[in-house]
């Protein structure tokens, strides 16, 4: 059975041609972040590799980075990087965990995966907004904002992938803006348009705008009349498996109680006071 398509590449790929650096700073957001994690790890990273949508921004940030587009099949080779980024476009991604996949097999041993997308709330008001005067208007409801993963789902995909020592993490960006159409404005120049290979080819009327602007001013603006826009900036990081890599204990092969750590006793659920030979089922208190 074919996989349902989520994007149409050739409307994304046209809104991206048409992006303009005024909209590069949720990029630049997300660059501040990686470079922190990447000074966090403590280590130099040789061979990049980025996969993206905005070649642009990014090749500017990695110069000696390899930059490929985030096609369906990745342009790399395997074992060719020890760090890769895949920036800003996971969540058009048609499957994701192919993406990650292609990403675990262009790394060498112990390489480094970074991914930032969006995800979560990301533009929850807006979708709200168009959907309640959509079915006003008429009667139901065509798809406008891409779906958003959650940071949970995310992150099994890094296990999934194969990746080891995966994490997970998110920071939310809100953004005011006066009215909606510079909301609008601000995503045409992102390349971040309604891109939906289910979305609907008739042009909606104007109205339909109009008002989402007016249910949008009524519940998503804060007390100055700007009108809230969320971006939730999802982060997952993982490693190619090695050998070098530290593995977790076989459970039950502990050598020190954790109470005796702590300096406290152990206790059964029945609060009795648990013996060396009896170390089921505890709490500690």
């Amino acid at each position: 059975m074919q996989r349902p398509k989520l994007t149409d590449r050739s409307a994304l790929n046209a809104h991206r041609r048409r992006a303009r650096s005024e909209g590069d700073f949720l990029h630049d957001i997300a660059l501040t972040e990686l470079q922190e994690r990447l000074e966090d790890v403590n280590r130099t990273f040789t061979r990049p590799a980025i996969v993206t949508g905005n070649p642009r921004f990014w090749r500017d940030a990695f110069p000696q980075a390899q930059v490929v587009s985030d096609e369906d099949v990745l342009a790399l080779d395997p074992k060719a990087h020890d760090l890769v980024i895949h920036a800003l476009a996971l969540h058009w991604s048609d499957d994701p965990v192919g993406q990650l996949v292609q990403c675990r097999r262009a790394l060498s041993d112990d390489g480094l995966f970074l991914s930032v997308c969006f995800g979560g709330e990301t533009l929850n008001e807006l979708r709200t907004s168009l959907a309640v005067s959509e079915t006003r208007l008429r009667g139901g409801l065509s798809p406008r904002v891409a779906p958003m993963g959650e940071l949970r789902d995310l992150g099994g995909l890094l296990q999934r992938a194969g990746f080891a020592l995966p994490v997970a993490d998110t920071i939310r960006q809100t953004v005011l803006y006066s009215d909606i159409e510079r909301l609008f404005c601000d995503l045409r120049n992102m390349g971040e348009r309604n891109a939906l290979a289910a979305r609907d080819p008739v042009s909606p009327p104007r109205r339909m705008f109009s008002q989402a602007a007016v249910e949008y001013a009524q519940h998503f603006s804060d007390p100055e009349g700007r009108l809230r826009a969320t971006f939730d900036l999802i982060f997952l990081t993982g490693w190619a498996p090695s050998e070098t890599q530290p593995k977790p204990l076989r459970p039950g092969s502990a050598s020190t109680r954790l109470a005796d750590v702590l300096g406290t006793t152990e206790f059964d659920e029945n609060t009795n006071p648990v013996s060396d030979t009896n170390r089921s089922g505890i709490t500690t208190k």
